[in-house]
């Protein structure tokens, strides 16, 4: 099991729950997680609740709302799942437009990364993103993760990138 909360410098990560609901509401909408991650057809708060619960029910998946931590505003998440198609844990992640280029993605992630990394069962962690998604893959590698290797899934191309402690 993983922790519940991290904290950094500038933020709060809290594994989601059902009152993170407005927020995922929001976050799953966003032009960037539409283009990049896809439709999640969230419409409703009953939608979005019953997306988290799905989340909080499904072994081997983890999400963490980033929170700043002097205002308690959600501004984004990340993720460490282990999906049906990689062979090790996969970190993601994702931003609100407006708190985006301000490295907070980079301070949430590399926190959890790190954590991860010192546990026996994850000496590997990968990430995937689409081809095209220059600002995540630039991410990646400044958490230190390179690219390895593509797939396909579901007809579409994937990124695969590796991280090896």
């Amino acid at each position: 099991m993983l922790p519940v909360q991290f904290f950094t410098q500038r933020l709060s990560l809290s594994l989601i729950t059902s009152n993170d609901y407005s927020f995922i509401k929001e976050i799953v909408n966003t032009k960037g997680w539409l283009a990049f991650i896809g439709n999640r057809n969230i419409n409703t708060d009953e939608d979005a609740v019953a997306y988290i619960n799905k989340l909080n029910n499904t072994a081997n998946l983890f999400y963490w709302v980033i929170k700043l931590k002097h205002t308690d505003t959600a501004i984004g998440i990340v993720s460490f799942m282990l999906r049906n198609y990689l062979p090790y844990y996969d970190i993601g992640f994702a931003l609100l437009p407006d708190y985006e280029n301000q490295g907070y993605a980079y301070e949430a992630a590399k926190t959890i990364l790190d954590f991860v990394l010192t546990l026996p069962q994850h000496k590997i962690v990968l990430a995937t993103t689409l081809p095209h998604n220059i600002n995540s893959q630039k991410l990646l590698n400044k958490l230190g993760l390179q690219y390895a290797y593509s797939i396909k899934r579901e007809e579409t191309a994937l990124s695969v990138y590796s991280i090896t402690k």
